[in-house]
């Protein structure tokens, strides 16, 4: 009989495979992810590395002495004091503490503050206490501190935004009032994020982190490089981490721009150059994990993805790892054994330069 490996499933269900299923499940996968963005598959030589990451005996695996990189944060302190559904451990603590927890216990390389809805569109009325609460934290802290939020144009949409759902006066076939609706909540969106961010800016703040760009579309894609790109022209030194929500731009609008190039439709390898163009410092390609596959599918997908990204990339790509992106399985508390193979393959075979 021949040996078994324990491995997840995408939604963290522990299995058993084969090494020859793992290698056909491996195969599959890139050439899944090869044939989407019309990029390069894994060679055999990779895919071996995928397979040994995948069946070593250990439960956790680390790189290779040598190719360990930084790592980066969103949610900002909500893993702490947040509830577990949102992956947090619900620790009650201040934000200040659980900035400093990151630094001092975890040993982060850099860390973020963020409001607890975590959204750029919540910050506007409370501004003066974000800017207080950043500058009592930069005080008190050596690590980059950047600020993180969601663009989530969703926000701005009824019932919770002023403009009329896109989804609503879609189903109706107002397709043109859908699309004019997703252009001026975008508009919006961009003012926001420039205005809360210039405000942040007299406090000390070191950078923003676009948290899951593109999650509503090609509008929330476009709010957020125009930001960008406004953010760069304020302030040249701004630090600018993007990290996007999925793999392929969603073309809810379908005829968004940015300087002349179309959003939707978009994969990683061809994000990353408006990214940068926008004026990005650090790309965060996604690959979404899915739950009916197995982790040796999702992972070699996901690093075929991330590997066009990282050498179309002129700036760092930190590859966004976590529940249900990377390779790693969509679940609150993800495995363990899962996290860490997938870690160790994004550095080892796709060449990312942070997670």
């Amino acid at each position: 009989m021949a040996n078994e490996y324990f491995l997840r499933m995408g939604d963290g269900e522990r299995i058993s495979m084969t090494k020859d299923q793992i290698i056909a499940d491996l195969q599959e996968g890139s050439a899944d992810a090869a044939d989407l963005g019309n990029i390069p598959e894994l060679s055999g030589d990779e895919l071996d590395k995928l397979a040994d990451i995948i069946m070593d005996s250990n439960r956790l695996v680390s790189v290779e002495p040598g190719m360990e990189i930084p790592v980066t944060h969103d949610i900002g302190t909500l893993r702490i004091d947040g509830d577990q559904g949102n992956s947090g451990v619900g620790i009650p603590s201040s934000r200040l503490t659980g900035c400093m927890m990151h630094e001092r216990g975890f040993g982060a390389d850099t860390m973020e503050l963020g409001h607890i809805d975590y959204s750029f569109k919540p910050v506007k009325p409370v501004i003066a206490q974000e800017q207080q609460a950043m500058e009592v934290c930069q005080q008190n802290m050596t690590v980059p501190l950047l600020y993180g939020a969601m663009p989530n144009l969703g926000l701005y949409y009824t019932p919770d935004g002023p403009f009329e759902n896109p989804g609503d006066l879609m189903k109706a076939f107002k397709i043109n009032e859908a699309r004019e609706s997703i252009e001026h909540a975008g508009d919006h969106a961009t003012r926001d994020i420039t205005w809360i961010m210039q405000h942040l800016q007299k406090v000390g703040c070191d950078g923003v982190n676009f948290d899951t760009i593109g999650a509503a579309g090609d509008g929330d894609v476009y709010a957020s490089l125009y930001a960008m790109k406004a953010l760069r022209e304020e302030f040249p030194n701004i630090y600018i981490e993007a990290g996007m929500a999925g793999e392929c731009t969603l073309g809810m609008h379908g005829e968004l721009e940015f300087e002349g190039k179309a959003l939707a439709g978009l994969w990683p390898h061809e994000q990353v150059p408006l990214a940068e163009e926008a004026g990005a410092n650090v790309f965060g390609p996604v690959c979404n994990t899915n739950t009916s596959k197995t982790s040796a599918w999702n992972l070699a997908r996901a690093v075929t993805f991330t590997k066009a990204a990282v050498s179309a990339a002129n700036i760092p790509c930190h590859v966004d790892m976590g529940m249900g992106v990377g390779g790693i399985p969509m679940f609150e508390t993800p495995p363990i054994d899962a996290v860490t193979r997938a870690s160790k393959a994004m550095v080892e075979v796709a060449g990312v330069d942070g997670i």
